[in-house]
């Protein structure tokens, strides 16, 4: 169906604000199923961050990427300029056996450090530890969900909305499981519940799938809420941990404290926890592509085969240099020094936000997101989409909120989504990218707010006085003539 003729709700007519918006045409094109080419799925082609990526490609992101502020790419800051962290390594002294196949599970020694790290920050005094056999190294976060996805049995799996926009073709991919969509509400700032959680347990989901913390709303589920969960969950159901914001947590006072669900498990082989984090967001090495699974041995042992099929592994010589950095001690002096800096950056966005006259509900306290609710704003920039489009006429970048509205297989009408009137903001970035960026929104907010829909409400009022006036004048017969 044609994008004129097509209903953006089941509830209402589309309003013009998205009937005459080139970047509610363009969703819809990339979304609709059109196949110029026989093999292809084009829907496929660019999702979440790429297809903001390639939107701000058009304005000349591409060519000058430095006079832009990229406040959408889920990155943190990769310099060496963060007090107290350590420095990370320019040269790769790659040895011999680094020039080989290394194991699609990854190298021993690798796996033995993720190991070690782990029990000394959430298995200390347990009677259950950690070994090697239960890490699994994969190449970034996203293989890491795909190779889990592979070996899931036959289930339901449950997930949240809103969530990582990653999942979305995870979840579509793969026919061995059913993907069920849970809502959160925004009232209670998106929190999961155990009782949610018991709820989808006792209609059959037996596999749940959860950022932790939470991606994008940056808010966490701790303990002793995230144990109860477990509790719940344990002999019930696989419990699948996205937990790559772990260290970016600001609840206990910037003291190193990392979030994770190992805290909680009582038996590492037996309770079905699989746990993923890796280098890219606490340890800021995106570019390093180095993850790992944690997991039952029984779990671990398929990951880990499967990678064989799936994407053959991860680099060999980063997995060598990965290993000196996982020193238990050096972490969590890391994570001090990571939780100080970046809660500065949230606190100074929330300051600059409030002052151009957002308000918030729930203030995040982890991840480097914002969830920037939009419903209070004009009209025409009031969606995601249209305030994106805005963003990137300022050399902004932000992500509609719509991409988080997990979607698998296309079976909703996106445009009734709780998250339209969201976008995704994200303070990763240097403090300079940061106040470039906030720059650019407060002139979009002010053009608007003090702009066009000022005039339109001015023009209309002035308009129904001129109808009423010359109503009077014409009842008297005099001979007005009134132009507005």
């Amino acid at each position: 169906m044609s994008f004129s003729g097509r209903r953006f709700s089941t509830n209402k007519a589309p309003g013009s604000a998205e009937l005459n918006s080139q970047i509610h045409r363009q969703f819809r094109d990339a979304h609709e199923g059109h196949r110029p080419h026989a093999g292809l799925d084009p829907s496929r082609a660019s999702t979440g961050v790429v297809w903001c990526t390639e939107r701000a490609n058009e304005y000349g992101f591409a060519d000058d990427p430095d006079s832009w502020a990229n406040l959408g790419q889920g990155a943190p800051e990769a310099d060496d300029d963060i007090p107290g962290s350590f420095k990370r390594p320019k040269q790769l002294d790659i040895s011999v056996n680094a020039r080989e196949y290394g194991p699609t599970a990854g190298i021993k020694s690798l796996r033995v450090a993720i190991a070690n790290l782990y029990n000394a920050h959430h298995r200390k005094g347990k009677a259950s530890q950690y070994s090697w056999e239960n890490v699994a190294v994969v190449p970034g976060g996203r293989a890491g969900l795909i190779r889990i996805a592979a070996v899931l049995n036959n289930a339901y799996l449950g997930f949240f909305i809103p969530d990582y926009t990653a999942y979305n073709e995870m979840l579509s991919l793969f026919r061995n499981f059913a993907a069920i969509p849970s809502p959160l509400s925004e009232e209670d700032g998106y929190h999961i519940h155990p009782d949610k959680i018991a709820e989808e347990i006792s209609r059959g989901t037996s596999v749940i799938l959860t950022s932790n913390p939470r991606n994008p709303t940056g808010q966490v589920v701790a303990n002793p809420r995230l144990a109860e969960i477990q509790d719940i969950c344990r002999d019930r159901a696989t419990l699948i941990m996205d937990e790559f914001y772990g260290g970016y947590n600001y609840t206990s006072n910037c003291d190193g404290k990392t979030v994770s669900a190992a805290d909680n498990i009582e038996d590492v082989d037996e309770d079905d926890v699989l746990i993923i984090d890796g280098l890219t967001k606490r340890f800021r090495l995106p570019g390093w592509r180095v993850a790992w699974i944690l997991g039952p041995k029984e779990f671990i042992k398929a990951i880990g085969s499967c990678g064989s099929y799936l994407d053959g592994g991860t680099n060999v010589p980063f997995q060598e240099a990965a290993i000196p950095m996982l020193d238990p001690d050096l972490v969590l002096n890391e994570m001090k020094a990571l939780q100080t800096h970046f809660k500065a950056k949230r606190d100074y966005v929330l300051g600059r936000l409030k002052e151009i006259g957002f308000k918030f509900k729930h203030v995040p306290d982890s991840t480097f997101y914002i969830w920037l609710d939009l419903s209070g704003l004009p009209a025409e920039i009031n969606d995601g989409l249209n305030f994106f489009q805005k963003c990137l006429q300022e050399k902004v970048i932000v992500v509609p909120g719509i991409f988080f509205d997990l979607n698998p297989a296309k079976r909703r009408d996106l445009f009734d989504s709780p998250c339209h009137h969201f976008v995704r903001l994200s303070y990763g970035p240097k403090m300079a990218h940061l106040q470039r960026g906030l720059d650019g929104i407060e002139r979009i907010v002010k053009r608007y707010v003090n702009g066009p829909s000022a005039f339109r409400i001015v023009r209309k009022v002035l308009t129904l006085q001129a109808v009423i006036v010359s109503k009077v004048l014409d009842d008297n017969d005099a001979q007005w003539t009134i132009v507005i």
